[in-house]
C-alpha cells in the first residue's frame, strides 16, 4: 500500500444530517517526502480497511493563489460593468458626448480594465491546471462511503495504529466547508493556534481601560478626586443622573462592538474545518470574555491581579460575591435598558445594514444578485445568554431588574422570529449544537446565583437559610453531570439505530442513491477550481443577444 513517509495529522470528516460524509485530513513537517500522490493513498488505504462500504473520495488542492486571482477578477468584472452602465447611460443622456470625446477616456479605461481581466483569468486557468498535479495536493481528502453505518464506523474506529497517522472527523455540509484551512502546513497552524492564545489574553487585558472608565464614571467621589474641576458640573442632579445612569453603559455597549468580529477572526486561523465550527468557537470565546469583562470586572472593581485574587480565593468567594454583586445594581438595571433594548430594536429596523447598502447603492447596479444575510450566531447567542446570567443573578438582589429583562425577552422573541422567517438565510444547519453552550451557561449561572444567596444570607446571620442553600450548588452540578450523560452525547454522534435505519430507507430508491453518489464529487469540490465565467469578452454590450 502506498502512502505518505511519516504523515502525522488526518482528518477525516462527515456532513452529518447529510449522508455519509467524511473528511481525511493528514499533514507531516516539511523535511517529509512523498512516496506517492495523496489521492493514490487515501484510495489504497480505506480500499483496504473498508472493502465494501468505501465508494470514493476527493483531494483537497492548495488553492490559495487562485482564491486571490478570483477576488481581484470579481473586483475588476464589478468595475467594468459598473463603467459600460455609466458610459450607457451618459451617451444616452448627452448624444455621444461633446464632439466625440465625452466617453472616449472612459471607454479606453474599459478596454484597459478588460485586458487586465483577460490577463488575470488566463492566469487562473492556469492555476486551475497545475492544481492537478500531485504537488498541489494538500495532505486532506474527503472520504465518501455507501452508508451512514459505514462512515460512522470508518469515523469511531482508529483507522491505523500509529494515531497520529490518520486522524478523522465529521466532515460538514458542502456550504458549512472553510476552504482556506486545508491549504494551511501543520506549523502555521500549531503557530496560530499558540497566537490565538496569546492574542486572546492581551486583548482581555487591554480590554479593562474601558471597564475602568466604566467604574470611575459609576462612583462620583472617585471621578471628583480624579478630577476636581469636575466637582461643579457634578453637583448637577440631572448630569448626574446621565453619567452614573446611561453613560457607562453606552461606552461599555460601543466597547463590546470589537468583540464579536475580533473573536471571530481569531477563530478562523485556529484550525477549524467548517464555518460553524469557527462560530462555535467565537460564540465560547465571546459569552466568557463577556462575562469576565463586563460582569466580574465590573463587580470586582480593581487591576487584573486584584480580581484574580478575589475570584481564586475560594473560602472567601462566597462572602465577596455577596458584597460586590449587590453594589454593582445600578449599573446593570441601566445597561438592559440601553444596551439590550437598543440592540434588538437596532436588529429589526437594519440601521447598519441601511447604511451600508446606501454607500454601496451608487456603485451598484440593480441587476446586481441580492445575498441574503445570515445571523451572525457569535454575536447574538452570548448577548443573550449574558442578559439570562443577569437576570438569574439579580432576580432576588435588585428585583427591579426583572420587568426590564421581561421586555428585553419578549422584545427578543417577537423581532427574531421575525427575523428568522422574513429576512435570515442560514449559511448552514447548526444541527442543535448550540443548546449545550446555552446549557452550560445556564448552570454557570444557577451555580453563581446560589453561591451569591449563601453568601447574602451569611452576612445577614440567617444561618438557617445559608444552610438550606448550601446544598443548592450541589444539586445543580449533579443534574449538569445527569444531562451530560444523558443528553450530549446525542449532540455529539448520531445512534447506530437511526445510521442503520435511514441507510435501510435509502436502499429502498436505488435510482435516487445512483444520482446522489455522482453528485458528491461536484458537490465537495473547491469552488476555486471550478471555471469562471464572467470575461470581458463575453460581457460586451455590443454581443448579440442570440448565440
Amino acid at each position: 500500500m502506498c502512502l505518505p513517509y511519516q504523515m502525522s495529522t488526518v482528518a477525516l470528516t462527515g456532513c452529518g444530517s447529510i449522508f455519509l460524509l467524511y473528511i481525511w485530513y493528514l499533514d507531516s513537517l516539511a523535511f517529509n517526502f512523498i512516496i506517492c500522490s495523496i489521492s493514490e493513498s487515501v484510495d489504497s488505504f480505506f480500499r483496504e480497511l473498508y472493502p465494501s462500504t468505501y465508494l470514493s473520495h476527493v483531494v483537497i488542492r492548495r488553492t490559495n493563489k487562485i482564491q486571490t486571482l478570483l477576488s481581484k477578477s470579481k473586483n475588476l468584472y464589478k468595475r467594468i460593468r459598473q463603467l459600460r452602465s455609466n458610459s450607457t447611460q451618459q451617451n444616452y443622456n448627452h448624444g455621444g458626448g461633446i464632439l466625440g470625446l465625452f466617453g472616449s477616456k472612459k471607454d479606453d479605461l474599459i478596454d484597459h480594465y478588460g485586458k487586465k481581466l483577460e490577463d488575470i483569468e488566463q492566469n487562473v486557468r492556469l492555476r486551475q491546471a497545475e492544481a492537478s498535479l500531485i504537488a498541489e495536493e494538500a495532505r486532506a481528502a474527503f472520504v465518501f462511503f455507501k452508508s451512514r453505518y459505514g462512515a460512522a464506523s470508518a469515523f469511531h474506529l482508529q483507522p491505523s495504529i500509529n494515531p497520529t497517522q490518520w486522524i478523522t472527523e465529521p466532515a460538514p455540509a458542502p456550504k458549512d466547508v472553510y476552504w482556506p484551512f486545508f491549504s494551511e502546513s501543520f506549523m502555521k497552524q500549531w503557530v496560530s493556534k499558540l497566537v490565538v492564545i496569546v492574542v486572546c489574553i492581551l486583548f482581555t487585558i487591554s480590554f479593562l481601560i474601558p471597564v475602568v472608565l466604566v467604574q470611575g464614571l459609576t462612583n462620583l467621589k472617585q471621578l471628583e478626586i480624579l478630577f476636581p474641576f469636575l466637582a461643579s458640573i457634578l453637583s448637577i442632579k440631572f448630569v448626574t443622573q446621565i453619567i452614573t445612569g446611561y453613560l457607562p453603559s453606552l461606552i461599555l455597549q460601543m466597547s463590546l462592538k470589537l468583540v464579536p468580529p475580533v473573536m471571530g477572526f481569531l477563530s478562523s486561523i485556529q484550525g477549524y474545518i467548517s464555518h460553524s465550527d469557527i462560530e462555535m468557537s467565537a460564540s465560547k470565546k465571546v459569552i466568557w470574555f463577556t462575562v469576565w469583562n463586563v460582569f466580574f470586572a465590573t463587580v470586582f472593581s480593581g487591576s487584573i491581579l486584584h480580581q484574580l485574587y478575589v475570584i481564586l480565593d475560594l473560602r472567601e468567594i462566597t462572602s465577596n460575591l455577596a458584597v460586590a454583586v449587590p453594589a454593582q445594581a445600578s449599573f446593570f438595571i441601566p445597561y438592559v435598558a440601553t444596551t439590550g433594548w437598543t440592540n434588538v430594536l437596532s436588529e429589526l429596523f437594519q440601521i447598519l445594514p441601511f447604511i451600508s447598502s446606501l454607500i454601496k447603492r451608487p456603485f451598484t447596479k440593480q441587476e446586481d444578485e441580492f445575498e441574503a444575510p445570515s445571523l451572525a450566531y457569535h454575536r447574538d447567542v452570548p448577548r443573550i445568554l449574558f442578559f439570562g446570567l443577569l437576570g438569574i443573578t439579580y432576580f432576588f438582589l435588585a428585583p427591579l431588574i426583572i420587568p426590564f429583562l421581561l421586555v428585553y425577552l419578549c422584545l427578543a422573541y417577537i423581532i427574531y422570529r421575525n427575523q428568522f422567517i422574513n429576512v435570515y438565510t442560514p449559511k448552514y444547519e447548526t444541527a442543535g449544537r448550540f443548546w449545550p453552550i446555552v446549557h452550560d451557561s445556564m448552570i454557570f449561572s444557577l451555580v453563581l446565583m446560589q453561591l451569591i444567596a449563601v453568601g447574602s444570607f451569611a452576612l445577614k446571620k440567617l444561618s438557617p437559610a445559608s444552610t438550606w442553600t448550601l446544598p443548592l450548588p450541589v444539586f445543580t452540578l449533579l443534574f449538569n453531570y445527569y444531562c451530560r450523560r444523558r443528553f450530549l452525547p446525542i449532540f455529539t454522534a448520531y445512534s447506530a439505530e437511526s445510521l442503520v435505519k435511514k441507510d435501510r430507507e435509502d436502499e429502498k430508491d436505488p435510482a435516487a442513491m445512483n444520482e446522489f453518489y455522482n453528485q458528491l464529487l461536484i458537490v465537495y469540490k473547491d469552488p476555486a477550481l471550478f471555471p469562471i465565467h464572467h470575461s470581458s469578452s463575453t460581457d460586451s454590450l455590443v454581443s448579440p443577444l442570440l448565440s
